[in-house]
This record gives C-alpha cells, sequence and structure tokens, in this order.
C-alpha cells in the first residue's frame, strides 16, 4: 500500500461519504436550484457569521473570485512572498484582475499589522491604489503555520484605517482553527471574504467556497461564471462537502500528532537540518548530505513512501485523513534506519 504524504489533496472519498454524494438530492445550481449545494452554502456562510457563500470547484478559484472582485485592474495586492495566491495561482491576479502584488517577507508565511501599514501606497497617482490585502492560514509555504487570531485583529484594524479590504485565503483554515481552538465566527468576524476548501484535510473529492457578504457573493457569482465556474448538478459534490463538515474536522486532531510523530524521528537524524515549526499537518524541513530532497524522495520511494520536494534544500510531507498509524509507524522505521 503506498503512503503519499506529498499533499492532503490525495485524500479520496470513504465509503459513508460516497453513500451520501450518491442519495443526494440535485438541481441545476446556475440556476440557482440544486438543493443539496445551496444547503451547503447556507451551511457554511452560517458557520462563519457570514451573510453568504458560493461554491466553486477549486480554491485557487474562489480565490480568484475573491480578489477580483474585491479589486479594480491596477490595484495593487498585498500578500506574502510565499503565499499560494501569489505563486501557485498561474499568475491569476495579474490575468484575472489587472492587479499587481506587492509581496511581503514574512515568518513562516505569516506578515503583520505593521508590515501591511508599511507596505500600502502613498495617495500618489504614480503609485497603484492599494485595495487589498490578502493572507493564508494555515501557510502552505510556512510548514502550516498559524497566526493568532490577536495578530489578525491587528492587521484588519490597518486595513479598517486604510480603506482596506481583508481577504482569507482557508485553504486549511480548517486545520488551524483547531490547532488554534478557535472558532469560525472569530475569523468571519474579521475577514471580509473567505475562502475555504473542502477537499484537503476534510477529504471531500472536489470543492471550496468563497464567503462574504450578500451583494460581495451576488458580484462572485458573475465572476465565477465568466472564469467558467458555473456547474449544474453539484449537489453530489455538494454532499461530499456537507458530510466533510459534519464527520472530519475534529479528526484533524490525528493528523496533527501525526506530523508531530514524523518530525520527531526526523530531528534525530544528521541529514536533515532545519525543521520548520509543526503547528498542523504539515512537515517542511532541510536535506542535508549525504541526501539532497530529490535523492531523500527517491530512497522513500523505495518503500512506497510518497513525499514531495519542494526546493533545492526543501522536502514536505503532508499528513491526511488516508494518512493510518501503521502508516507512519512503518515511515518512522524506514526513516530510522536510513
Amino acid at each position: 500500500m503506498i503512503t503519499d504524504l506529498r499533499s492532503d489533496t490525495f485524500t479520496k472519498p470513504t465509503t459513508e461519504m460516497l453513500q451520501a454524494m450518491f442519495s443526494a438530492a440535485v438541481g441545476d445550481d446556475v440556476f440557482g436550484e440544486d438543493p443539496t449545494i445551496n444547503r451547503l452554502e447556507a451551511m457554511t456562510a452560517d458557520m462563519f457569521g457570514m451573510e453568504a457563500a458560493v461554491f466553486c470547484p477549486s480554491g485557487t478559484m474562489t480565490n480568484q473570485v475573491g480578489i477580483k472582485v474585491h479589486t479594480q485592474p491596477g490595484d495593487e495586492v498585498i500578500c506574502e512572498k510565499l503565499s499560494h495566491v501569489y505563486i501557485y495561482e498561474g499568475g491569476g491576479i495579474a490575468f484575472n484582475s489587472g492587479c499587481q502584488v506587492k509581496t511581503i517577507e514574512g515568518a513562516e508565511g505569516r506578515i503583520t499589522a505593521d508590515q501591511v501599514l508599511e507596505a500600502i501606497n502613498p495617495s500618489d497617482i504614480h503609485k497603484a491604489r492599494t485595495s487589498l490585502v490578502s493572507l493564508e492560514n494555515t501557510a502552505n509555504r510556512g510548514g502550516g503555520s498559524c497566526y493568532k487570531i490577536a495578530d489578525l485583529q491587528l492587521i484588519k484594524e490597518v486595513c479598517l484605517q486604510n480603506n482596506l479590504k481583508l481577504h482569507l485565503d482557508g485553504a486549511r483554515l480548517w486545520n488551524a482553527l483547531i490547532a488554534k481552538k478557535e472558532t469560525p465566527k472569530q475569523h468571519g468576524e474579521i475577514f471580509d471574504s473567505i475562502s475555504i476548501c473542502l477537499s484537503k484535510g476534510l477529504g471531500a473529492p472536489v470543492g471550496s467556497l468563497l464567503l462574504g457578504k450578500k451583494e460581495y457573493i451576488k458580484k462572485a457569482r458573475r465572476v465565477r461564471k465568466v472564469f467558467g465556474g458555473g456547474m449544474r448538478q453539484a449537489g453530489y459534490l455538494g454532499a461530499a462537502g456537507i458530510y466533510a463538515l459534519e464527520n472530519n474536522i475534529e479528526r484533524l486532531v490525528q493528523d496533527h500528532q501525526h506530523a508531530d510523530l514524523i518530525k520527531a524521528a526526523l530531528i534525530k537524524k544528521e541529514f536533515v537540518g532545519k525543521i520548520m515549526s509543526v503547528e498542523t499537518n504539515i512537515v517542511i524541513f532541510e536535506v542535508l548530505p549525504p541526501y539532497n530532497p530529490k535523492s531523500f524522495a527517491d530512497e522513500l520511494a523505495k518503500f512506497s513512501i510518497l513525499s514531495m520536494p519542494i526546493s533545492a534544500t526543501q522536502v514536505r510531507m503532508v499528513t491526511h485523513l488516508d494518512i493510518t498509524p501503521a502508516m507512519i509507524k512503518n515511515l518512522i522505521t524506514v526513516i530510522e534506519a536510513l
């Protein structure tokens, strides 16, 4: 059996989730007539204390739609330099929204209110108009690190004082909520828009939602249509999302425990350098001679364990609901033998 630690996007629906999908009531979602999608959107908006939500095929789409609605061509978006919206969405901010990006070098993917304040352009016709701040929680390339609510509130204050909108790429927000013992409503009170993913740690096969005020989501539906994201009987996918929200959030604790066990095994090895802080389900570590990231991944692959080299010096492992305690035990045995 393969132990696939490349990403939590590799999860597959459980038998129970598939049954929920097969029995879903559906309609045409572009017409607003899919009862399962309508339930999922209302359910998710209520969880976060926000007015409305719209279902999209991917987190990239919810981020890109969200940014498009907040901005005008020629604006500038502030984000951390390793943000998913900047480096992993195909140049979408430029292509879809006609905006440029000002990146900030944060700490493990997180930025501060002072850094945001410093990055805002003055009111000058020579400068792009700063209109949006985009944060990522958890920070993928930051090793799954999480913001503290107090830090998010400080950033929100800067945004309010400078007439900026605040967007959250919450692809792994569920992991942050579990790790920090926070609630969805705490984040809903801070952000103007939130993108949340159902197809990573929660195990749904497809789908993300964009949350915000009713008028904002109304505009987002139009942009979703323009982007080609309007789906018909999407309730089969929506049913998987509902099942995930009702059954798979609390179990994220196990993924975090598995990540801690991986870190504990790696830290003992001389060929492992700096390991990023492990707060959630992502372990990013530096590989030293005699290995490099590729050769280390190749060595693990001999034992049917898949990992991902993400830079010239680093490897990433991501735990998820398809990774069992027995798989973690075997991984640790393999690491100890290297």
